[in-house]
């Protein structure tokens, strides 16, 4: 980076000389002002904000002490280097307290005046890297903490009343409206079936990548939310300086992130778009809407607009509600909420098929299968329990046998949640909590205060789940992201080493050879050429 000099002397001969004399360009430093007393520096100073100033001591209208003074009190951040004659030494010398950097007597020896401003142009350009990189990593954990706090909105974890305690320290827009999409990957429940866990988690990570950079070419700022398990809530705010989004151009904007999915990832999703502007109060309820809706519309590919109205109608108002109520309680172990759901569940499709049966035979598909995600998203669904579930829903073609596939998934998932262990249950937790954040610097204490459980329990209680500790298990997930990033993205490898959690790219280097065998550029370089072999 080319740094600003501003040069500050009445004797014009040792003026030109200091312009001549020293390598500027060499030492990438370009003289942006030259100034002949204190009052004309001050002017050159908000003019062209110098990193570097070169001034005399003993100077009319303003003397080199006067303007230290006044550049102290200013808070002045770039370096100030004194010139001044041998029987000013001491007087020299006490401008140090006012935030001069160095002296150097007259008649100047050019060759130490050029190792001087040569120290402190190197001093300068680290300490502007270091405050690059430190703004750089508040802002990565300002848009992190934003989106953790609009996840927690959108699945209304929490109430956004208590989230405008944040406003003061300016972490919350005021009144933000957004345009929401959901992204649902087609089919997901059946094209998952044959992924391992790990697998499905390089898929889920690489799709959301795809849609987080599919629309940037647009100059479109937008967060990418992971609901569940093949699908994700996009979050486009809008601003002050610019219209709000037509109905055209938010279509233009799905089609683009249905043919990058299809492109990159070589799968396809359907789009749900809130059809107006959504206020942060009605996120969550925004986002039912648009699921249920999505859901329940048939075909790939395509793309619906929700106004709100189309949620299914008001006759199934109801069933949503007993559907979010028996989530709920398997997920909170609850059998009396459970019964109770199951219940209002049957007497809702009732209430259907006074309508439709096939609207009734449709909306029991849709159950299963949301049931089947949410519950797999708990770990209270084991991959032969889904077989089994998948068994049934594909022999299931009436609306009893449909009614006892749900009654059976419900059973088993209450069962294998009473099943596990207090343990098992606080690691599940642990699992999605350090998948959700491991993008940043997190550490055992972090968690083990969200479990509300000790370091030392939550590390006993880790090593007998999982066989390995709370470090080991975490790096080899940063690893196994960054590998897949490596191979199915061009980002370089800094920016793939801050999204696994590195804000160094030695370290990540070194801890990728360490884990590899090879550096990520190798493991790249390494990939393409067995791709393009094959």
């Amino acid at each position: 980076m080319q740094l600003k000099a501003l040069l500050v002397d009445d004797e014009i001969n040792i003026m030109r000389n200091l312009q001549t004399v020293i390598p500027w360009e060499e030492l990438n430093i370009g003289v942006v002002g030259m100034a002949t007393n204190g009052v004309k520096a001050m002017e050159l100073v908000g003019e062209c904000a110098p990193d570097l100033i070169l001034s005399d001591i003993r100077m009319p209208v303003m003397d080199g002490i006067a303007l230290l003074k006044w550049l102290q009190e200013q808070k002045y951040e770039g370096e100030v280097v004194m010139l001044t004659g041998f029987q000013e030494f001491d007087y020299a010398r006490s401008a140090v307290k006012y935030g001069a950097k160095d002296f150097i007597l007259k008649p100047i020896d050019y060759e130490e005046l050029r190792q001087i401003v040569e120290r402190l142009a190197l001093q300068i350009r680290e300490k502007r890297m270091e405050r690059l990189k430190e703004e750089k990593t508040r802002k990565r954990l300002s848009s992190l903490a934003y989106e953790k706090m609009l996840h927690d909105v959108l699945l209304d974890y929490t109430s956004v009343s208590m989230l405008h305690l944040l406003s003061e320290d300016g972490e919350l827009p005021d009144q933000p409206a957004y345009t929401l999409l959901v992204a649902d990957l087609d089919g997901y429940s059946q094209i998952a079936r044959p992924w391992s866990e790990r697998e499905r988690k390089l898929w889920n990570f690489a799709v959301r990548n795809v849609l987080q950079e599919a629309l940037l070419p647009d100059e479109q700022a937008y967060a990418v939310l992971q609901t569940r398990e093949g699908e994700w809530c996009l979050l486009l705010e809008h601003r002050p300086d610019r219209a709000i989004p037509g109905t055209e151009q938010i279509r233009v904007w799905s089609h683009s992130l249905q043919a990058a999915v299809e492109q990159y990832a070589k799968l396809t999703v359907s789009i749900g778009i809130f059809a107006s502007p959504v206020s942060m109060e009605r996120l969550a309820e925004a986002y039912k809407c648009v699921q249920r809706s999505l859901q329940l519309s048939p075909g790939k590919q395509h793309v619906v607009f929700v106004d709100g109205a189309e949620d299914g109608g008001e006759t199934n108002e109801p069933l949503w509600s007993v559907l979010d109520e028996l989530v709920a309680g398997l997920k909170t172990k609850d059998r009396a909420k459970i019964e109770q759901a199951t219940q209002g569940l049957h007497a809702g499709v009732k209430a259907i098929l006074a309508f439709s049966v096939l609207r009734g035979e449709q909306m029991l598909h849709f159950v299963v299968l949301h049931l089947m995600r949410e519950m797999r998203e708990v770990g209270l669904l084991e991959g032969e329990q889904e077989e089994a579930v998948w068994a049934k829903l594909e022999k299931s073609v009436c609306v009893k046998e449909l009614l006892d596939t749900i009654d059976g998934l419900t059973g088993a998932c209450m069962n294998a949640g009473l099943a596990k262990k207090t343990g098992e249950v606080l690691m599940v937790s642990a699992k999605d909590y350090i998948q959700r954040h491991m993008s940043r610097d997190l550490g055992i204490e972090e968690v083990a205060d969200y479990l509300g459980i000790s370091c030392s329990y939550f590390s006993l209680l880790f090593k007998q789940q999982f066989g390995e500790t709370f470090v080991e298990y975490l790096t080899r997930q940063r690893m196994e992201q960054a590998k897949s990033l490596l191979v199915m993205t061009g980002k370089s490898v800094t920016s793939i080493g801050n999204k696994v959690g590195y804000a160094e790219r030695r370290y990540f280097t070194k801890v990728f050879h360490k884990y590899e065998g090879m550096t990520p550029t190798e493991f790249r370089e390494r990939h393409a050429a067995g791709g393009a072999d094959g």
